[in-house]
């Protein structure tokens, strides 16, 4: 069901019409033009309902930032580094200690003042909450008020506080979405739209918000419908149902119109992790045969319908800083200690994955049939990722192909490198301990954000290439439409999706 001021065509969906608004008096052909545009509404269709109600404590914490709602006292750049939001101020203090120096002059929805007491409460819920947002998942922290100040201390030296509070899920809503037994974001945001009803999983409405602290919303409202079916959001897109459309299927696109469709690169790896610790990839060189014989360009042209990216690492052009890192002579250095391949000739090797996400199956039977032409023999193992996930994690398999995110909410790639390739990772399927990579990803987690930091997670990317336990393939795209509306948002991160600016083109 979709809905907007101008007329569409319909088709399969039911429509609510809305009573569009008329334009009288006497304008020039601009001021008509832009007058018009005010008043438009822009029509999205998502692809999953609300898990939770639209907590912000939840993943549905995406939705309300996507839409433009609820906002966080920090924001990511496109550096991935964290300016002010919220706050207008962020001042690390001591090795503990942040400063958080809250904007004057923003008011919630509901009318309530933006105080530095009201942040900290919105903080403080998090913090109390169960579970915690994943945000906060091992940080100990303290938070107070001094002045217009927040200031928050943690048990250890965090210096991604201020990235972790750009997250969704720490949005500060007004007290008023506290009080219930769920928290409640309907009219409590701070955004430049008001979100004004949430009908459970089959839409939302959304107005702009007239009293909004920066510069207004160009367009009059946001009308949200939660579409799941892929093909129902490209016959959206095509019908002119929808103005945005999340994750046009990649099966879908090529019945759509190219100028309506923007590839996005996502932070999400498609990799090969290999068990280093027991098996035939025990052996560096078997490994390096393994990585050797994989052929990128034909697993993007023939799954991905060229819709992904070849990788030349385990972060991808979702974080455009990482190209530039590895020009560095220590980067291609480490890449040079690889071993020769060996060669190999019957070696018996078991291949997992998932069905979950129905690319991988098909990138199984070509990564068996290029490992095989190389001299192994291999025996798969697919299922549904529920059953093979212990499995994978207790070392059970050869080799297993994963498509993982490599950013985490604090925008970030050293948890995902700790977690999935450090001695004590949570989620090492490569089974992977090496000294001087676990030295690599300490020293990248203790930097300093910016450049240093950068430089830290190039160099223990480098080493981690180098072991061969993890061959990255490619990285995926998410395919967003887009029909007659200008600044649309094409975020990696999935933070955004409109902004000020975004309006239909009249």
């Amino acid at each position: 069901m979709f809905t907007r001021t101008r007329t569409r065509l319909v088709s399969g969906l039911a429509l609510i019409g809305l009573m569009p608004m008329a334009l009288t008096g006497c304008f020039s052909s601009s001021q008509a033009s832009a007058e018009q545009e005010s008043e438009q509404r822009i029509s999205l269709a998502m692809l999953q309902p609300p898990r939770s109600g639209l907590s912000p404590l939840s993943d549905d914490a995406f939705k309300l930032s996507r839409w433009n709602t609820a906002e966080t006292l920090t924001v990511l750049n496109e550096q991935d580094e964290a300016e002010p939001k919220l706050a207008s101020a962020v001042n690390r203090v001591d090795e503990h200690t942040w400063s958080f120096t809250i904007r004057d002059g923003v008011s919630f929805h509901d009318g309530t003042e933006l105080t530095a007491e009201v942040a900290a409460a919105a903080l403080q819920h998090a913090v109390d909450a169960t579970p915690q947002p994943r945000i906060l998942d091992g940080v100990e922290l303290s938070i107070r008020t001094d002045g217009g100040k927040v200031l928050i201390t943690t048990a250890q030296p965090d210096p991604l506080l201020s990235h972790r509070l750009s997250s969704p899920q720490l949005s500060i809503l007004s007290p008023a979405a506290y009080t219930g037994q769920t928290v409640n974001p309907v009219g409590t945001g701070t955004g430049p739209y008001e979100l004004v009803a949430s009908n459970g999983t089959s839409s939302a409405t959304l107005n702009r918000f007239e009293k909004y602290w920066g510069e207004p919303a160009a367009a009059a409202g946001l009308d949200v419908h939660y579409v799941p079916d892929g093909t129902a959001r490209a016959a959206a897109l095509r019908t002119g149902e929808a103005d945005i459309v999340e994750a046009i299927p990649v099966g879908q696109a090529a019945q759509i119109d190219p100028s309506l469709i923007f590839e996005v690169p996502m932070p999400r790896t498609n990799t090969l992790y290999l068990n280093s610790e027991s098996g035939p990839f025990k052996d560096p060189a078997v490994r390096a045969a393994a990585r050797e014989a994989i052929d990128r360009a034909r697993i993007v042209a023939d799954v991905y319908e060229q819709r992904a990216d070849q990788a030349e690492g385990l972060l991808g052009p979702a974080l455009p800083w990482v190209a530039a890192e590895r020009e560095a002579a220590a980067y291609q250095q480490a890449l040079n200690t690889r071993p020769a391949a060996a060669k190999v000739d019957g070696v018996k090797i078991k291949l997992g994955t998932f069905t979950d996400r129905a690319e991988l199956p098909e990138v199984a039977v070509l990564i068996e049939q290029q490992l095989e032409a190389a001299g192994f023999e291999v025996t798969q193992d697919v299922r549904e990722y529920q059953y093979i996930e212990a499995d994978a994690l207790e070392g059970k398999f050869d080799a297993f192909i994963l498509s993982r995110a490599t950013v985490l909410d604090s925008g970030d790639p050293v948890a995902y490198m700790y977690s999935d390739f450090a001695c004590e990772g949570s989620f090492n399927i490569s089974q992977l301990c090496d000294k001087d990579i676990d030295r690599a990803l300490a020293e990248a987690s203790a930097a300093a954000p910016g450049a240093e930091r950068r430089a830290a997670i190039a160099r223990a990317e480098s080493l981690i290439l180098a072991s061969d336990a993890a061959i990255p393939m490619l990285h995926e795209r998410v395919i967003q439409g887009e029909r007659q509306v200008r600044d649309a948002v094409r975020d990696p991160r999935e933070r955004a999706l409109v902004s000020t600016s975004t309006a239909i083109e009249p």
